[in-house]
């Protein structure tokens, strides 16, 4: 953990040389000058403003209903708020074909809804495939998400306002007018562009509830452009246009959007009771049983409809079993180096932060994160017209899928390892220096200790996106080489519904089993350090 700057600079030049080639190889196919033929094409400037347009819906009904969750969450408190504030952080890793099936087995054409009207004589007032079943998958992944980075927005009021707000006796809107919305305000600028930068590169949702031309997405275009049309040229000129426009929203985010400022005020420990009406906690528990409701019940789903007649027969299917090796393989490789080289570049920046180069920091965690304005499946684009004409793409697929999650995976490692690395740095340096310890025993000794919780979510994270990720396998997969996402996409196109319920609940439980293990796996021991003149010495209890 304490490697020199030369190994995190070193990775960092390897992961902007792998991006730049790929994107060379995609302008050598697609010249930026020919851009102007997306809006010649009535097709593709359908599909430009499709993805602009579904991006924006999904992001209003998403943050907008976030809202008053997030404001009757901070507002009560209740036996399983922690649970549900957790699991609402778990939604946005969680496998997209997974939530897809809970929600068709829900909102189906013949699902428990549709089931339902029709013992009144009614129908399904709108179809899951479509606008609206896009609209319905993407509030669903990401309103809870929305919620919690709005609650612990809320929870950084000081306690001293909420206990002057008692003290005033002010009633729940002029709290919140005063008081809740202008730290709401704060985050809604960030929450709102990572909503839509998510919404709008978002490709097995389309993929899955898409229903056709009308509604496809950039993304979209070019896997059909590649896979099915093989027409690398337009695939290469669509992924270009796509990371243009994905660039330029990022910078436009990172514009408006401002941190939430840190203050030395104590925070909210006890709940101050002000004045509230009945009717505002019956609103606040109706708005949070609705949303719990709408968010668990497609995973309950998931676990009734995956008990089933084709339960034993999908086990003794070896396709199945073929897909999960290769997906566990894939998540272990991509998680691994991703977290070694989030650590990497991350051991460099942090060494630069506490010399106060900050510039330099910046930049090479700025280059470590890059796949946020390079989708996974414009890298995946790249990297298949680059090495075609070197060799058999799909004889490389398992290794280029693996690269791709491991790089899609990288900025959650630095976002989340970032201020936990450096606080370390800071605060045992000196310490370190003073004891000798060096590499692999400060690692041990002091690292581990510290950051052993979140390492442990970012690698769950990483795990969780390869395990789920359906964007490079789609373009690389075959018959020989598939993934259980694939595996399950397949099963949903053939309407094999009782053997992708199957497949979904395995896919639940193994993303549920992944936190727990790994949480289990890397506990540290108990260990303490015993200076002395002759040297140091180690003990475990």
């Amino acid at each position: 953990m304490n490697s020199t700057p030369k190994i995190g600079i070193g990775v960092a030049f390897v992961i902007a040389a792998l991006v730049i080639a790929a994107l060379s190889a995609l302008l050598m196919r697609a010249p930026l000058g020919d851009i102007s033929f997306l809006w010649q094409d009535s097709y593709y400037r359908h599909v430009t403003q499709f993805s602009f347009y579904q991006a924006f819906l999904s992001m209003l009904l998403s943050v907008g209903g976030a809202l008053p969750v997030a404001l009757a969450l901070s507002r009560r408190h209740f036996a399983a708020k922690s649970w549900i504030i957790k699991i609402f952080g778990t939604t946005l890793v969680m496998p997209v074909l997974v939530g897809v099936f809970g929600l068709l087995a829900i909102y189906g054409n013949s699902g428990l809804v549709a089931k339902w009207l029709e013992h009144f004589d009614f129908t399904l007032p709108f179809s899951i495939y479509g606008l609206g079943g896009i609209l319905l998958a993407h509030v669903f992944f990401n309103l809870p998400y929305a919620t919690r980075l709005l609650y612990q927005s809320l929870e950084t009021i000081p306690g001293e306002q909420h206990k002057l707000c008692a003290h005033l006796g002010m009633s729940a809107w002029d709290k919140f007018k005063w008081v809740e919305w202008p730290r709401l305000r704060q985050q809604l600028p960030s929450v709102c562009g990572l909503v839509f930068m998510l919404c709008f590169t978002s490709f097995a949702t389309v993929m899955a509830l898409g229903g056709g031309p009308k509604s496809t997405t950039i993304e979209l275009a070019i896997y059909q452009a590649i896979k099915f049309d093989f027409d690398l040229q337009s695939g290469a000129l669509l992924a270009m246009w796509q990371m243009l426009l994905c660039g330029t929203l990022a910078l436009s985010i990172q514009r408006f959007a401002k941190p939430l400022p840190i203050n030395g005020i104590s925070y909210r420990q006890t709940q101050f009771k002000g004045r509230e009406s009945m009717l505002v906690r019956v609103w606040d528990m109706g708005v949070i049983t609705i949303t719990v409701i709408f968010v668990f019940s497609p995973l309950l789903m998931v676990f009734i409809s995956g008990i089933n007649s084709a339960f034993f027969k999908v086990l003794a299917d070896s396709e199945f079993w073929s897909a999960l090796g290769a997906s566990l393989q894939v998540a272990v490789m991509s998680s691994g180096l991703a977290l070694s080289a989030g650590i990497a570049i991350l051991s460099t920046s942090r060494r630069w932060r506490v010399q106060d180069k900050n510039r330099r920091a910046n930049g090479i965690e700025m280059l470590g994160a890059i796949i946020l304005i390079t989708p996974g499946l414009v890298l995946s684009t790249g990297l298949f017209v680059l090495l075609r004409q070197f060799t058999d793409v799909f004889q490389l697929a398992w290794l280029i899928v693996v690269v791709v999650n491991a790089l899609m995976g990288l900025p959650y490692v630095i976002k989340t390892l970032a201020q936990p690395m450096l606080h370390v740095e800071q605060q045992y340096q000196y310490l370190c220096a003073s004891l000798g310890l060096k590499g692999w025993q400060r690692f041990r000794v002091v690292e581990w200790r510290a950051l052993h919780k979140p390492v442990a979510q970012a690698l769950s994270i990483c795990f969780m996106f390869a395990i789920g990720d359906l964007s490079a396998i789609a373009l690389f997969g075959s018959q020989e080489f598939k993934t259980l996402p694939l595996y399950l996409f397949q099963l949903l196109g053939s309407y094999q519904m009782a053997s992708a319920a199957v497949v979904s609940v395995v896919m639940l439980l193994l993303s549920i089993g992944v936190f727990s293990l790994v949480e289990w796996l890397i506990k540290p021991r108990k260990t303490s350090i015993i200076a002395s003149n002759t040297g140091l010495k180690e003990t475990t209890c």
